[in-house]
């Protein structure tokens, strides 16, 4: 986008509008400018046509612009007095001016449709479209009520109190170093394609055809040079502006170069233009009309759990939400992912790739959504480290290699002190974190683990350690084998209120035996409530339910809460 044409053509509608006694709407009237000049190669005010407008107010604006249909007419208005700046300023004549103000007259009443029909929402639109407007917030000050609009400097907040997916807070990512996604980016299928297809386009002087597409029998040659699907190839190289097309004659973007030739940041922008037509191109991508459909789901769901997703899971869900037909060959459909370079089918599952990884998490920090990036847990200290596992988004596979990181930057006699000095006087799943680390180091951290025998809420955990390693632990005695328990327990709590069910199994198989249960209310510990009510409502076992339901009864007796 050329910022700066943009930029003065606004300082100068609000002088004409001063000038003249009338008040345009200036986002509006940017934000058509903006589009204008991102998707349909206008680089200067004189560069709108009459065609400019409808394709703005019936294609653009549907796939772009996150607003109702019944904001259409305000839009008009705006385009109206876009056109009259145009031809007072002398940028088009007057007979042009007059040609685009019909032209607003034919297509304004066919914009709200064109805003409503979803099947023209694009990838970051429809990430919104599942909201509702009323979870939307403008929070700048003075704002009329108009609906929000992306990138004009207006802030959207996300209902917190909504529990629909959309509003749900994304999680941390890990990501790879811009220069490393360049690199990956480079070997992209269907980004080298599109490259290809301009380049053989211009070099054969291969034309359109009067809707944009490529033809069938350039389509055929393509494929037999080893383009995958040349006609997504030919929609993504339009998209992203690599060909530009005169009537049906077709030329390369300005300065155009294979991808080796590019610099890391014109890369990058590729990338993200790629990531976005992947939920815009929908029904050619992947061949099949409901993974296309879906590609935002897809994409979504594995950003969310940041972990391999069977195959046959992702069938399951399109079965469920599919209203397009059968998935067909799902295996065969997400090739066309893979191509795109966003995933990789892994033993494991679906995953998002790398670079598909940076690609949404950089699309929905363009759209102004919280994503953020998970901090380098092996820089910080042994509390910081702790702090960054307990924190919501990180999952242990992308901590993993921090923990890590983390240990081989100290010997395991440093590495123990730190850990078990940061949680002294900690809640339990804060001390948990610490021993479960500190569980992993071998006999060379005995002397600073040893030292915690005189801390009596890390003294269970250490006489655990020493023993296991039989490093000569003393006895733990009766109360701090209670005490222990109720603190491992406690760890559980979080998991146990996400999954009751889970929780109940791995107690009916391993848990605290009804007898064990009837004693814990004894002990000296600020989650024996909480943990025994937890048992008393989650046990299969009904005689070890009742004994932590009176247990429980008994420590509040006691005062414990």
């Amino acid at each position: 986008m050329s910022i700066e044409w943009v930029n003065r053509a606004i300082d100068g509608l609000r002088v004409w509008g001063h000038e003249n006694g009338v008040t345009p709407d200036a986002d509006e009237v940017r934000l058509l400018c903006d589009y204008a000049s991102d998707y349909l190669e206008v680089a200067a005010p004189g560069d709108f046509r009459p065609a400019t407008f409808e394709e703005l107010l019936l294609e653009i604006y549907p796939r772009k612009v996150i607003t109702p249909p019944d904001s259409a007419p305000g839009t008009v208005a705006a385009a109206h007095s876009l056109v009259d700046f145009l031809a007072a300023t002398g940028a088009v004549d007057g007979t042009t001016a007059a040609e685009m103000r019909a032209t607003l007259d034919r297509v304004g009443p066919l914009m709200p449709a064109a805003l409503a029909d979803s099947s023209k929402f694009g990838m970051a639109k429809s990430i919104f479209s599942v909201i509702g407007a009323d979870t939307f917030e403008l929070i700048e000050p003075g704002v009329d009520d108009a609906a929000p609009r992306l990138g004009q400097g207006r802030s959207l907040t996300l209902d917190e109190d909504c529990d629909c997916p959309g509003c749900a807070p994304l999680p941390s990512v890990r990501l790879a170093a811009p220069g490393e996604v360049a690199k990956m980016v480079r070997e992209v299928p269907l980004l080298r394609d599109a490259h290809t297809v301009v380049a053989w386009m211009v070099e054969r002087g291969a034309t359109a055809t009067t809707r944009k597409a490529l033809r069938v029998k350039d389509a055929k040659e393509l494929a037999g040079r080893g383009v995958a699907r040349p006609s997504v190839a030919w929609g993504l190289a339009l998209e992203l502006g690599l060909a530009e097309l005169d009537g049906v004659q077709v030329s390369a973007e300005a300065g155009f170069r294979a991808l080796e030739e590019r610099a890391d940041e014109d890369v990058l922008d590729l990338w993200v233009g790629l990531v976005e037509f992947l939920g815009e191109d929908r029904g050619e991508v992947t061949g099949s009309a409901v993974v296309d459909k879906e590609v935002y789901a897809i994409h979504d769901l594995l950003y969310r759990l940041q972990v391999p997703v069977p195959v046959e899971a992702v069938g399951d869900y399109l079965s469920e939400v599919a209203d397009d037909g059968p998935v067909g060959d799902l295996t065969e459909a997400l090739e066309g992912l893979v191509a795109a370079g966003t995933v990789a089918v892994t033993d494991e599952g679906l995953v998002l790739t790398p670079h598909g990884m940076w690609g949404i998490r950089e699309m929905y920090a363009e759209l102004g959504l919280d994503a953020p990036i998970a901090p380098d847990l092996a820089e910080g200290d042994a509390s910081g480290l702790i702090a960054g596992l307990l924190s919501d988004g990180i999952t242990p596979e992308a901590a993993e290699p921090d923990i890590v990181r983390w240990l081989g930057a100290r010997s395991p006699a440093e590495a123990a002190g730190e850990l078990l000095e940061a949680v002294v006087g900690a809640p339990a799943e804060v001390r948990g974190v610490a021993v479960t680390i500190v569980d992993r180091l071998g006999f060379e951290a005995e002397p600073a683990v040893r030292r915690y025998l005189s801390d009596p809420e890390l003294r269970p955990h250490v006489i655990h350690w020493l023993s296991a390693r039989r490093l000569g632990a003393p006895p733990l005695t009766e109360d701090e084998m209670l005490w222990v328990s109720v603190d491992m327990l406690a760890l559980a709590i979080p998991a146990a209120e996400a999954d009751p069910q889970s929780f109940a199994e791995n107690m009916a198989a391993s848990g605290p035996s009804p007898e064990v249960i009837e004693d814990m209310w004894k002990v000296e510990h600020p989650d024996v409530v909480q943990v025994l009510e937890l048992l008393g409502h989650t046990l299969p076992d009904r005689n070890a339910a009742k004994a932590a339901r009176k247990a429980a009864f008994k420590a509040r007796s006691r005062g414990i809460r």
